[in-house]
């Protein structure tokens, strides 16, 4: 199986980037999933129902997210509704929503998502260790293949969570910090790796952000409200292809697709 995983979607040029580039890309490359994290999706914080449903028309399977999925008060009886949004699985009993779910191909195959988020300076949530390897078990009653968005800060946390989930899910990708790093590969039990998947959305930007607003941030330590640029858009992500039989990762792939104007 080939599964798509696009990285953090952030605002205008990122929705663009889907509407642009999601539908060329899943022909070229033959894929059967698409994971896509779109937290930053609603003006670089936060998703809107119709911006989630917009998504899942274009052909996103389901959408994870993170620490800014609760920047939009609409979003939260959405949650409830839409089974194909998820927040991280971590958060205490009682949140809106679920983070962990089966989802059905038209084929009949199935593949598991888990969302997560990091903790180091991050939200002092449940431990993303435990939640994951729980939500794990019950997800590989149903399928071997098991995706897990591990939503966090530290490099060593993704790493870690890797390692301690190595042979039991098919790949733990790393998102929040938009921007794609080398390290992909297939650790010794199957599951791929990657630190962070990159970012949907401009490049020409910190992070995301008008260069110039960001900059006086770090120059004044006044906190200006963030501006999401405009400049040199990309869709970036990672194909993975999954064996089916045994839920096992062979290769993992980097890719980026600028969106032409």
């Amino acid at each position: 199986m080939r599964i798509l995983f696009i990285g953090d979607i952030v605002g205008k040029p990122g929705r663009q980037a889907i509407e642009g580039l999601l539908e060329r890309t899943v022909s070229e490359h033959q894929i059967d999933f698409t994971v896509a994290n779109g937290e930053n999706a609603a003006g670089g914080m936060g998703i809107t129902p119709s911006i989630a449903s917009d998504f899942l028309d274009l052909g996103v399977d389901v959408l994870t997210s993170g620490n800014h999925i609760w920047a939009k008060k609409e979003i939260i009886p959405f949650l409830d509704d839409e089974e194909r949004l998820l927040r991280p699985a971590n958060y205490p009993g009682g949140a809106p929503g679920r983070g962990a779910g089966v989802f059905r191909l038209g084929s009949g195959r199935k593949v598991g998502v888990v969302n997560l988020e990091g903790r180091v300076f991050m939200r002092n949530l449940e431990c993303p260790f435990r939640v994951g390897e729980r939500e794990i078990e019950m997800l590989r009653a149903e399928t071997p293949i098991i995706l897990v968005d591990f939503h966090a800060e530290a490099s060593s946390e993704k790493m870690a969570l890797a390692w301690f989930l190595n042979g039991k899910a098919s790949a733990v990708l790393g998102t929040h910090t938009h921007v794609q790093t080398a390290d992909e590969r297939i650790l010794s039990g199957g599951t791929a790796y990657i630190t962070d998947v990159g970012m949907t959305g401009p490049l020409a930007s910190v992070i995301g952000i008008r260069k110039q607003v960001a900059i006086e941030r770090f120059l004044t330590q006044i906190p200006w409200k963030f501006e999401v640029a405009t400049e040199e858009i990309e869709l970036q992500g990672v194909i993975l292809d999954v064996e089916e039989e045994t839920g096992k990762s062979r290769s993992i792939q980097r890719i980026r697709a600028p969106l032409s104007r």
